[in-house]
């Protein structure tokens, strides 16, 4: 294809040594690759002519053979206590969601790495659209620069003081981030450069349903804080919530976790754990999760389930998950529950839905919910 007709490149999706090799193909310094970085992700240029310690004549092949498109914003919702989502159009009728919720000491952005998900948890209503496809590269981090822009960092950046700003990532939006690696990767060098945002591996965490091979990978490839969701103590039980688990049972998910903490940024794993009423929820189910993790570094972040129409499934009461997590401390495990943000504009953990097409059976889920609380109350 004549490079007059090639289609544009999206900058946002290049990470230092891409860009590098892209530049020197334009017959650039590699230098040239670092300033545009910079420019791109730590000052949030839009427009190649505001690049102005570049070439003019390096501006106007940018502007001839590169681009930096963002998806469309369908909707912006504000909650009352600060959190952010934004639903953005990835075509095709998809759209994928990105949250920003404001703490007193950080400000943490939830990404998404694919429209829909494959793993249909039973109790994640990103479920219910069933799988589109993965993101690339470019549409995980511009979930990153929009919200920076959106939140006033790149005038942070000018000088200009705001109050907000994302020191932390987590992909823990739509989507299993290790089963779209190549582009979660992409992302994940672009979010750690120093010549783009920056942010320091403790600071950014994988979420994964675990996917082993991939979690090995990732620790191989660029090991950053990790976060596994659990759910369940043993395989009977996870097998109906999280499906995955028939492919990688609780054995083999937790040898991987081991081998990761070998290059962790952080000397211990992080366990998600939807608190369901009457399923998983137990004194017995808390005894059973202590025998499985006698003899790994973790902490555990139970997580008050965020029901959502159709999923047949109640969340557990409060002095319920205060049981619970007295018996995980009392065992010398930090445990943490994890404070509901953002609920009423659907942004919580498990809302992630966003105005897309139902491709899953209604009907079906609510009838293997309700068979997976009967399980659970006759053991």
């Amino acid at each position: 294809m004549p490079e007059a007709l090639a289609p544009a490149v999206n900058l946002l999706g290049y990470d230092a040594d891409s860009l590098a090799g892209l530049c020197a193909g334009w017959g650039q310094k590699p230098f040239r690759a670092r300033q545009l970085m910079r420019w791109v992700h730590q000052r949030g240029a839009a427009d190649f002519d505001a690049m102005t310690d570049l070439a003019k004549d390096f501006r106007a092949l940018l502007a001839a053979r590169a681009e930096l498109a963002v998806p469309a914003v369908v909707r912006d919702h504000r909650s009352t206590d600060g959190t952010r989502k934004w639903l953005l159009d990835v075509g095709g009728g998809n759209a994928v969601e990105t949250v920003f919720i404001p703490e007193a000491e950080r400000g943490t952005l939830c990404v998404s790495t694919q429209a829909g998900c494959a793993v249909n948890c039973l109790f994640c209503s990103t479920g219910k659209q069933g799988f589109s496809r993965n993101l690339q590269a470019h549409e995980i981090v511009a979930q990153l620069w929009h919200a920076n822009r959106e939140l006033g960092a790149y005038a942070r950046a000018e000088g200009v003081a705001t109050d907000r700003v994302i020191s932390n990532v987590v992909f823990m939006g739509m989507g299993e981030p290790l089963q779209n690696y190549a582009a979660t990767l992409t992302a994940l060098r672009i979010m750690l450069d120093d010549n783009a945002y920056g942010l320091s591996r403790r600071r950014v965490t994988v979420s994964t349903s675990g996917v082993v091979p991939m979690i090995d990978r990732l620790r191989n490839d660029c090991p950053v804080a990790l976060a596994v969701s659990l759910h369940a103590p043993n395989d009977a039980l996870r097998d109906e919530l999280v499906p995955l688990n028939r492919k990688y049972p609780l054995a083999e998910l937790l040898a991987a976790c081991r081998r990761y903490l070998d290059r962790a940024p952080r000397d211990f794993i992080t366990f998600e754990y939807v608190m369901i009423d009457g399923v998983n929820d137990s004194d017995r189910h808390a005894g059973e999760l202590l025998g499985l993790v006698r003899d790994l570094p973790c902490k555990f972040n139970l997580i008050p389930f965020n029901p959502f129409p159709g999923s047949g499934l109640r969340k557990s009461k409060p002095e319920r998950v205060k049981a619970f997590a007295q018996r995980l401390i009392d065992a010398d495990i930090v445990t943490t529950v994890r404070r509901t943000r953002g609920d009423d504009i659907d942004a919580a953990c498990g809302q992630l839905a966003g105005e897309v097409r139902d491709r899953t059976r209604l009907h079906e889920r609510m009838q293997r919910a309700s068979r997976v609380i009967g399980i659970a109350e006759a053991r």
